[in-house]
């Protein structure tokens, strides 16, 4: 017993030297921002990125992930550098909450090599892949309703990256690239996979560009056509169906092989008990392309539906206008309602009603459902705009595709016939007069009314401005030239004021 004292301290000395030389900093960025650590990091395979650390962002004090792409010739670094630089340009303008976020990234050049590196959101929770393992292993079935909102959050994030224009395509989608936070939100990782085969040229970049695919035991998660065909959104889509399979049955046994073979996938198909379920994850999965849907249609699959689209579009609107409410609110008039009171009332002229009443809803259960909705749990995609998200084509295209692409025709947008029938704004400025804060309230002849606000500053023109506001505000045509005078009078009259409000 004498000698396993000392044994213990040497091994916890030993583990606190190993936890020091990893929290080192080895590196800062130009702007002292980032400081990369030893720690090395795995956040799913990216093509020609030789390594991933953790890092510290010292402005927000959380972990980030320091990525780094070597080039060994100079040379060819330079020829590919400003096409480098807008690739990495586009990748900061993807924002979704169920997409890892990509943070910032800079050029380090040296006598013998080039480095490109980026910073991304670190992911501290794991992938999907070990919480099923963990799952598994505790002998615990799936529940139903976290594999709806999983599936949900993905198909958000999938149905984002598609509607882009031109489409973004994931290709690179498993359970080792889907990360799972400790509060259910589900994050992509690995975006900027496809982007990056298309981009970085294999010669230049150092060591052998790592190819997800070439992996073994991920071979199930690609489409048949992956690679013999230009990328497709359907090949999201199949990946899509493989990994919703294995969030339902925790894993699918390849039993011994070293490839998971389509019969082993048949099989964990025909064992989900649900006829919902079943249909849904092999719809995804189906061996023609053409005949996979959308993201989008996906959406609306009824083994998803699981919150009133009612009540979640009441949710978000909640949201976001939270700035145009007291804190504490929800709680503070829950508490005024009497619990017998009658909340809404649903008649059947050969049946009896369906009266709702406050005791109904628990306060407790509408604060954790609000809190879910605004951490992204719960997207809004049923009431989603049909305009695709203006996404520049160098981020989902290659140089040669965008040379040959030609722009497409926009499709004709529904006229607008609500009309507008009071308009009210109250105009703020800050203390050094530099930006405006716009609160605009439209009442509409259909009651919906739309209360708006923004920033403006000094040189935008109202015209521009109304323009801008037609595209959240639904309005007219007539109405948007009306809200220009309405706010060119409001604005030249606040200018004429040291402060003051305009109605």
């Amino acid at each position: 017993m004498t000698m396993s004292v000392p044994e213990s301290n040497s091994g916890s000395e030993g583990k606190e030297e190993e936890s020091e030389d990893e929290s080192e900093i080895l590196e800062e960025s130009p702007c002292g921002r980032w400081q990369k650590r030893k720690e090395q990091i795995s956040q799913g395979n990216v093509p020609g990125v030789e390594s991933a650390s953790l890092a510290m962002d010292t402005e927000e004090g959380v972990e980030v992930v320091w990525n780094e792409v070597l080039f060994n010739d100079r040379k060819v670094f330079k020829a590919q550098e400003e096409k480098i630089k807008e690739m990495f340009e586009n990748l900061m303008q993807v924002e979704h909450p169920n997409i890892v976020k990509f943070h910032k990234y800079w050029l380090d050049m040296r006598e013998s090599q080039a480095r490109v590196i980026f910073i991304t959101e670190y992911m501290s929770s794991g992938s999907l892949k070990q919480f099923l393992k963990k799952t598994k292993k505790n002998h615990k079935t799936m529940n139903v309703k976290a594999w709806k909102r999983w599936c949900t959050q993905i198909l958000s994030a999938l149905s984002y990256l598609h509607s882009c224009e031109p489409p973004i395509i994931h290709g690179n989608l498993t359970c080792d690239t889907i990360f799972i936070q400790h509060n259910g939100l589900i994050k992509i990782g690995s975006v900027w996979h496809r982007l990056f085969v298309n981009v970085f040229p294999e010669a230049g970049v150092h060591g052998k560009v790592r190819a997800h695919r070439d992996e073994q035991r991920n071979l199930h998660f690609f489409s048949p056509e992956y690679g013999s065909a230009e990328d497709d959104y359907a090949i999201d889509i199949f990946s899509f169906g493989i990994c919703a399979l294995e969030m339902a049955v925790l894993e699918i046994q390849a039993n011994g092989d070293a490839v998971v073979s389509k019969e082993a996938i048949t099989n964990a198909g025909q064992s989900l008990e649900d006829p919902l379920m079943r249909e849904f994850t092999q719809s995804c999965v189906r061996h023609e392309a053409k005949q996979r849907p959308t993201a989008h249609d996906l959406l609306f699959h009824r083994v998803l539906f699981e919150v009133h689209s009612l009540k979640l579009l009441a949710a978000h609107c909640l949201i976001s206008n939270q700035y145009l409410l007291p804190e504490n609110c929800v709680e503070e008039k829950t508490k005024s309602f009497d619990p017998n009171g009658l909340m809404a009332e649903i008649k059947h002229g050969d049946r009896p009603g369906v009266q709702l009443k406050y005791s109904h809803v628990s306060p407790l259960e509408l604060d954790k459902f609000l809190e879910d909705v605004k951490n992204g749990i719960y997207p809004l995609m049923n009431f989603a705009l049909s305009r695709p998200h203006p996404v520049p084509r160098a981020l989902s295209l290659s140089h040669e595709q965008v040379e040959s692409v030609k722009t497409p025709t926009p499709e004709p947008q529904e006229t607008e016939s609500r009309k507008v029938i009071q308009m009210h704004c109250n105009l703020e400025s800050n203390e050094e007069g530099t930006k405006t804060h716009l609160s605009l309230f439209l009442k509409m002849d259909d009651k919906l009314h739309r209360q708006l606000s923004c920033d403006i500053l000094p040189n935008d023109s109202s015209k521009d401005l109304a323009n801008e506001l037609v595209h959240y505000a639904f309005i007219s045509e007539e109405d948007c030239e009306k809200l220009a005078g309405f706010l060119e009078d409001a604005l030249t009259r606040h200018k004429g004021k040291a402060s003051g409000t305009t109605q």
